[in-house]
């Protein structure tokens, strides 16, 4: 094993996690909606929006699209403020609960998700690579 399979996952694991949280974006839409920076207007409507953009790079992905690893590389970009607004609200709450082990387990694993989308980008890239 290199350690370039450690850098850099599978693009097939990258498809599975847009499979399943895309299809999650349409059937619970309410458990992304927190995700969303206040910022932005009309959450429910982005969340979906999300979803379906996740299941369309998922099938780009799997069948080896052109398009798909810059498209995939967009939508892992452009849902980090989400995944940073979760993190920062998963804190907050850590600290008005007076820092119970679970908040701050919940707010760790939030923010050690912020990094790994960059072997996920680079797994989604590499399939635009050997598909031209």
């Amino acid at each position: 094993m290199t350690l370039s399979r450690f850098t850099r996952p599978s693009p097939w694991l990258v498809t599975g996690a847009f499979l399943v949280s895309g299809v999650t974006h349409l059937v619970r839409p309410a458990v992304f909606e927190p995700l969303i920076p206040r910022a932005l207007p009309g959450p429910r409507a982005i969340v979906y929006a999300s979803g379906v953009a996740e299941l369309v790079c998922a099938a780009g992905l799997l069948t080896k699209a052109r398009w798909a690893g810059p498209a995939s590389t967009a939508v892992l970009v452009g849902v980090w403020p989400g995944n940073l607004q979760s993190a920062l609200d998963a804190t907050a709450q850590a600290r008005q609960g007076g820092g119970r082990p679970r908040d701050v387990a919940q707010a760790a694993v939030l923010w050690a998700r912020l990094p790994l989308q960059i072997p996920m980008i680079r797994a989604v890239l590499s399939t635009s690579r050997r598909s031209t």
